[in-house]
């Protein structure tokens, strides 16, 4: 069971990956490809032909071979060219020679399916073969290591090429006339002499005879020096398949390197996920790949010397995953992976018998685990519904069941969520002042849960500030609610006392009525008395404090006549309690 987490790993260098890919999950039955380039049948097709077939749409590759019979793999056997359509013989096609190619579609989520084989005939010789150029080294490249490699370009029609390497013009002092076959490269058994102007004569030939009047191409080599090795993957291995989408590339250190030339492509003549990218000091790279491909890397060393000579190329191909996948369709992209709404806290009841915690999400199975002190998981139930009885870190975790060609397989999405212990909470208090909008409540509780509040309704709304603001005079109950349903509390809150006794406005202009504010009794004989009354204006400073048997207050500050405006007052009552509200002051 894995935590549902996006992975996204990347090298601080600039890493390009794919988003898409062209195949869904399950495959239709295909149609195998016919040849494009030469068609099936073809005669006289050119020795130099490239061979093209038809793309077939929800195929992620193509294995192909050539031979000389139907199925034949003698001249090339089973190569994985990836999702190209496209393979040109680095050496040629023989001449008057009927080829057969026979495509295999390649697939991860079912069997391979390979195709009834197509053939051409491809040309006659009628002529010796052109001369070639020298392709590694360049014609007159300076400073080439002596461990260099000879190569030169393919001469259409040719089956063998002569090699002559010298220190002299037509010198055969290195190497003299040697047959070296069909290939297009050769590595010298011992270095070339340092600092050395080498002369390099390629003559290819075929049955009528060989190229004449070919050139003599020249490089000059560099001082000694000494050359990495080749490295080779291991993490994952050549030909390794359901590779993770973001695996770690790993491959062997080069003593002597300083640095790697990685070059990834999903066909093996292309570069497009990671065209010769630097690594120095490092035999470690991530990278996100899309699923269903076959990837193609090659990992150069190098060093002050120069690069590693004759690296070969090597492959993986990722898992079939649970996306996410391009679907042609709808042109969008599909995840497998069912989606997770389930919370990040849930609080369990400390009287409950019973917590029953139940799935926020459609699947087609669940998983609950329990999570211990040493992080490790254990399975409660298997069920849309779990009972817990206990605070701590839990896993809550829901699957698909994906069905393909060879069968099931599980896409998967989990969550770690807390349990808390709840409560029906204990409201202490209901702090009530008087603001320019009205009445400010602020609910003062205790309690082991998390609460929400509401004002005059059982029902809610419920909001989760203790505070609410801009209250009418009045009667209000005060509603606490424990969010994981311990229960509701609430309290009455009255506030009629703001206005009993206290007068609305007074006008202090000396006409010796309403000249002065203060409390007047409502009943000749009550039972509680205040104590003190404080006056404030509209910003809360106080302006007066004033006797329930003095006179009143005059509207003045410091002898200084105040404005008309609201003013407030807080009068303080013999039982501790105490009452707010405001009046106006009219000149």
């Amino acid at each position: 069971m894995k935590q549902n987490t996006s992975i996204c790993k990347i090298l601080a260098m600039p890493i390009f990956y794919i988003l898409f890919l062209c195949c869904i999950l399950k495959v239709p039955a295909q149609e195998c490809p016919s040849l494009v380039s030469p068609f099936d049948g073809e005669n006289q097709v050119a020795l130099n032909a490239s061979i093209t077939w038809e793309a077939v749409v929800g195929v992620p590759g193509y294995i192909i071979s050539l031979g000389t019979t139907p199925g034949g793999t003698d001249i090339l056997n089973e190569l994985n060219v990836g999702a190209s359509n496209r393979y040109t013989p680095p050496t040629g096609l023989p001449e008057n020679t009927q080829i057969y190619i026979t495509i295999t579609l390649f697939f991860f989520n079912q069997p391979n399916i390979p195709c009834e084989s197509q053939s051409f005939t491809t040309d006659e010789l009628t002529e010796v073969p052109d001369c070639t150029s020298l392709s590694i080294p360049t014609d007159n490249e300076v400073d080439v290591n002596t461990g260099t490699n000879i190569s030169w370009e393919v001469s259409p029609g040719a089956t063998n090429y002569y090699l002559t390497i010298g220190t002299t013009l037509n010198g055969g002092e290195i190497i003299d006339n040697l047959e070296v076959g069909n290939v297009l490269t050769y590595n010298p058994a011992t270095d070339l002499p340092s600092e050395t102007e080498i002369f390099v004569s390629v003559v290819p030939q075929n049955r009528i005879g060989l190229a004449s009047g070919c050139t003599t191409f020249t490089f000059t080599t560099a001082p000694n020096a000494v050359l990495p090795i080749c490295t080779n993957l291991i993490t994952p291995f050549n030909g390794e398949t359901n590779v993770p989408l973001s695996p770690v590339l790993e491959w062997n250190e080069v003593p002597n390197a300083t640095g790697y030339r990685v070059s990834i492509g999903t066909t093996p003549f292309e570069t497009d996920i990671l065209n010769n990218a630097s690594f120095f000091r490092n035999s470690t790279m991530v990278i996100d790949f899309e699923p269903n491909r076959t990837f193609f890397i090659k990992i150069v060393p190098f060093n002050d010397a120069g690069e590693a000579i004759g690296c070969s190329q090597e492959t993986f191909s990722t898992i079939l995953g649970c996306g996410p996948y391009f679907d042609p369709l709808s042109e969008g992209l599909v995840v497998l992976n069912p989606e997770i709404s389930f919370p990040e806290s849930i609080g369990i009841c400390l009287d409950n018998t019973t917590n029953l915690i139940s799935a926020t999400d459609e699947a087609d199975g669940y998983r609950w685990y329990k999570v211990d002190i040493n992080g490790d998981e254990k399975l409660i139930s298997t069920e849309p519904e779990v009972s817990i009885y206990e605070e701590g870190e839990y896993v809550y975790e829901i699957f698909d069941i994906i069905s393909g060609s060879e069968g099931t397989f599980e896409c998967s999405s989990s969550k770690i969520f807390q349990v808390k212990e709840s409560s029906v909470a204990i409201i202490n208090n209901v702090q009530v002042t008087q603001q320019a909008n009205g009445l400010n409540f602020e609910v003062e509780v205790e309690g082991e849960g998390e609460y929400e509040y509401a004002l005059d309704n059982a029902n809610g709304p419920y909001q989760d500030s203790n505070k609410f603001i801009g209250i009418d005079l009045g009667t209000h109950i005060v509603f606490v609610r424990d969010k994981n349903g311990c229960g509701i509390v609430e309290k009455t809150v009255k506030t009629d006392l703001t206005v009993d006794g206290f007068p609305k406005f007074f006008t202090p202009n000396g006409d010796r009525i309403n000249d002065f504010w203060q409390y007047r009794s409502i009943t000749d004989n009550e039972d509680i008395r205040i104590i003190n009354i404080y006056i404030f204006n509209r910003y809360g400073n106080l302006l007066a404090q004033i006797n329930p048997s003095s006179v009143g207050w005059d509207g003045r500050l410091n002898g200084k006549a105040l404005p008309e405006s609201n003013y407030w007052f807080r009068a303080q009552f013999e039982n501790n309690k105490e009452v707010s509200g405001y009046f106006i002051l009219k000149r």
